[in-house]
């Protein structure tokens, strides 16, 4: 359910934009944003387009780069979250749902301007995805600067884990022992073993797999999504995961709406739930049952699974759902009006 204040809770001040925590049934209103996590000053710069005449590809790919230069949470943009060597990768993705071009872009090395390199694999390619050293040359050839993403932050980080012997580690049947060893690694004899699904020995939690979702619709109800990350902490080198994946890290369609997840991305890329809960919205679903809905098969699979799903429909009815006891309760923002960004939350099921 939907939490709802705004008539009889106080408000505060977040960074620029006043936020007022919200409790009842969430309205429609266009042109909106909406973005998962209180990024407030990401859902204010993409709502700041529209005011200036811009357009709602724009308005996406302008909130989510507030985040990467703000580093939110330390999970989106450089600086944080390194792989298995100390590397620090992007992923990101871009959707319009009127023509239902996607740029997206995976292991982005290298490049801090993620969504803009996935807008410009959307806009100056006929691919959806490029991935790894060569996007970054593809990013080069559109004039983006090389840069290290590292940071003093990331490079503790990995000491840290590196001296806690490589723990948590996402490795399986190999040698010397993952859960015990740092690498190099060798494949072992054995075929992986059947198991319970359970991901709580991976240290996957609310701030080490985090990302920016973000669904805006225009006043004429044209639909883009956008996501931008730095991915999952201490990743297998060249592991990409469910932001740049169309209808796992987000989806668009006019008519329909738009989606956008966040959370443990390895489980959550094999369900689609952004895809999904699309869908459910233009069979008639409201986007909180269409989001609680998309998230319903993962529950069934991996009980434990951190994550959340972000539904706004073509009118701006938008709603949430999330799943985990490492969330607890899931905030998203919201804009619609030029005054103020909303907070809504949900308690996770």
């Amino acid at each position: 359910m939907i939490i709802n204040m705004a008539a009889t809770m106080r408000s505060l001040v977040i960074g620029c934009c006043v936020v007022v925590f919200c409790f009842e049934r969430a309205r429609s209103a266009l042109p909106i944003v909406v973005n998962t996590w209180p990024f407030t000053n990401a859902t204010d710069a993409g709502y700041n387009v529209f005011l200036n005449g811009g357009s709602v590809v724009d308005a996406v790919e302008k909130g989510c780069s507030k985040c990467e230069v703000l580093r939110c949470d330390g999970s989106v943009g450089e600086g944080s979250d390194p792989d298995e060597d100390g590397e620090v990768t992007l992923d990101a993705m871009i959707m319009d749902g009127k023509t239902m071009d996607v740029g997206s872009v995976g292991c982005l090395r290298n490049i801090s301007s993620a969504i803009s390199v996935a807008r410009m694999v959307m806009e100056r390619t006929d691919h959806t995805l490029l991935a790894g050293e060569l996007a970054t040359k593809f990013a080069v050839e559109m004039g983006f600067k090389e840069s290290d993403l590292s940071s003093n932050k990331s490079d503790t980080m990995f000491k840290q884990w590196r001296a806690n012997n490589c723990q948590p580690n996402f490795r399986v049947n190999v040698s010397p022992d993952p859960k015990k060893s740092c690498g190099p690694y060798q494949p072992t004899e054995s075929t992986r073993l059947l198991q319970e699904n359970s991901r709580n020995d991976k240290g996957v939690g609310y701030l080490n797999h985090d990302t920016i979702g973000m669904v805006a619709v225009d006043k004429n109800g044209h639909v883009v999504s956008g996501t931008t990350t730095n991915g999952l902490n201490h990743k297998v080198p060249g592991r990409v995961g469910d932001s740049p994946i169309v209808g796992a890290g987000s989806y668009a369609q006019n008519e329909m709406g738009g989606a956008a997840a966040t959370g443990d991305g390895d489980i959550m890329m094999r369900f689609l739930p952004s895809y999904t809960a699309v869908q459910l919205m233009g069979s008639g679903m409201t986007p909180s049952n269409a989001a609680l809905f998309s998230i319903k098969p993962i529950i069934k699979f991996y009980p434990d699974f951190n994550g959340a799903v972000i539904a706004v429909n073509s009118k701006g009815e938008h709603g949430a759902a999330c799943h985990g006891s490492g969330i607890g309760t899931f905030h998203y923002s919201v804009k619609d009006n030029p005054d103020q960004v909303n907070l809504f939350s949900v308690k996770c099921v």
